[in-house]
């Protein structure tokens, strides 16, 4: 009897001690730093997004109009068209007036939005193509442009695609995000180079500057090492020396091997087909830290998509990169690495080639809460957010790491059911990317050409585009327009086990997905390209 006591006190000590770690490491991996009020504004309440919004219907719609830069006339390939932000530097170079048939989307997806359809029966081109296929993406930008495009035109590359796998953290693991996110850009730069472009724009990521932290905190540790990280792109000599385990994914990994590659081709000769001798002009945006808008974000849009939305990530400050001013960052980098090629002026602009951009949005960062408290607010609370707890949900994500690894050590002894719903983006390398107060510096961007900037200002702020983003929510809904992606965060807690191969499945854009059919679609007429 007593023994049966004894363990039963052990059991009941033991969690005890577990909800009181529990619950102090809580408080201590959640609270804002001492220096917050230099950080971020007030708390936001119903009250402040009421008023806003009220502001906003008061005045004109905010828009880019007036930082666009002007009509170039180049034939333009996006990799990456048919989805989000691709989708968005679509959008813009045709409002800024360039003629659709000098527009080549390349993408694993055709676009799914419905302004994208409406630019395809205008003209513009869809190439469906495996980016981590080195032939297949030759094929695809060297396919004829059609007969109304003057040949001699110049090009310029944007390439946006990427496969997102932020939950993996071991570099056993890498090979996966290798794949599509080095290999993938290689095959696009070296693609670029054959058929002559001369000005390449790699969408990065702000995750490549965050680092890693440890969540799990001794009692005596007041907070994580890297809680508060102010990200700046100024010494990028020094992040050559940086490890994998500083890395928070191999997503954040793979992106800066691209970005390294795209960096190093800058100034490489291109064929120019028996004209002049040219060379590729590179340049790298890091938006940060997260990017959402209309049309199928990640993030804010992803979250009124879903309305329920499990979460422990409240009082978090952290930059956010509204899509329409990240894809704008992306036209004004073309817009200076054009000027370089252009005949020197009597003060030549300072060379801003082969360099890597911050990116974010005007004004200060705001808590997460604050942009929750906006969405619920705007959405008369269909979309919500339970709060739970960071330290449990964080020794929930180690169990669920453990599991999702296993057959990678055990396949040849025993075979384990996969994980294959949303819980598998619970792993603890998230954490290393949300539960973190993260401040993006984009100063250098905002300086003017001649100060070696991009002169980029970005027009909305994050809760002015959270409202934006919620208003075109309802307006496609109503329409019946599509996500460009069920993409995101989704830790909905509705899961399953696979057994076997993998299913096809929808596919994301910028995702590889074995045996898809390879057009080039204008319009009008698909037609099958025969080797792509």
């Amino acid at each position: 009897m007593s023994f049966t006591i004894t363990i039963l006190w052990t059991v009941v000590s033991g969690l005890l001690l577990l909800v009181l770690y529990i619950r102090a490491n809580d408080k201590k991996i959640t609270r804002l730093p001492d220096n917050w009020p230099s950080l971020t504004t007030e708390r936001v309440t119903p009250e402040d997004v009421r008023a806003l919004g009220a502001r906003l219907a008061r005045r004109e719609p905010i828009s880019i109009d007036d930082q666009l830069p002007p009509k170039t006339g180049r034939k333009y390939i996006i990799v990456g068209g048919g989805g989000f932000l691709g989708g968005w530097i679509t959008t813009q170079l045709l409002d800024r007036g360039e003629n659709p048939s000098h527009i080549r989307l390349v993408d694993l997806c055709p676009p799914p939005s419905k302004v994208l359809k409406a630019a395809l029966q205008r003209g513009v081109q869809y190439v469906q193509v495996d980016i981590s296929d080195a032939s297949a993406v030759l094929e695809a930008f060297s396919t004829p442009w059609p007969s109304s495009v003057p040949q001699d035109a110049e090009i310029t590359v944007y390439h946006t695609a990427a496969t997102i796998r932020f939950y993996e953290r071991f570099r056993w693991q890498l090979p996966a995000s290798i794949r599509v996110n080095v290999d993938g850009t290689k095959n696009v730069i070296d693609a670029a180079t054959h058929v002559g472009a001369d000005i390449l724009v790699y969408t990065s990521s702000g995750s490549v500057g965050i680092r890693s932290n440890r969540w799990l905190l001794w009692p005596w540790e007041r907070s994580p090492k890297y809680f508060v990280q102010v990200i700046h792109d100024r010494d990028q000599e020094r992040e050559k020396d940086r490890r994998h385990e500083d890395y928070f994914s191999n997503y954040a990994v793979s992106k800066g091997m691209a970005e390294k590659l795209v960096r190093n081709a800058n100034g490489r000769v291109v064929n120019s087909k028996g004209g002049s001798p040219k060379v590729l002009r590179t340049g790298c945006i890091r938006p940060g830290n997260g990017m959402f808008g209309p049309r199928g974000d990640m993030l804010i849009g992803a979250f009124v998509a879903r309305k329920c939305n499990p979460l422990w990530i409240v009082k978090l400050i952290c930059s956010h990169s509204y899509v329409e001013n990240c894809a704008l960052a992306h036209l004004l980098y073309e817009q200076r690495l054009i000027a370089l090629s252009l005949p020197s002026p009597s003060k030549p602009l300072p060379d801003i080639s082969g360099q890597a951009f911050n990116i974010c949005d005007p004004g200060p960062a705001p808590t997460n809460g604050d942009i929750f408290t906006t969405l619920t607010t705007l959405t008369s609370g269909e979309c919500y957010f339970p709060l739970l707890s960071p330290t449990f949900m964080h020794l929930f994500a180690h169990a669920i790491e453990f599991y999702y690894t296993l057959p990678s050590f055990f396949f040849t002894i025993l075979r384990f059911p996969r994980i294959t719903g949303n819980l598998v983006n619970l792993q603890p390398s998230i954490y290393s990317l949300t539960q973190l107060h993260v401040i993006f510096d984009d100063s250098r961007a905002r300086l003017s050409p001649e100060e070696g900037g991009l002169g980029y200002r970005g027009a909305w702020t994050t809760l002015e585009g959270a409202h934006k983003t919620v208003e075109e929510h309802y307006k496609s809904l109503s329409e019946g327009s599509v996500r460009a992606a069920k993409a995101g965060i989704d830790l909905d807690f509705k899961f399953g086990l696979g057994w076997g191969k993998k299913a096809k499945v929808a596919q994301k854009a910028g995702e590889v997905v074995e045996g898809s059919d390879k057009k080039v679609v204008n319009g009008l007429a698909p037609l099958e390209v025969n080797g792509l």
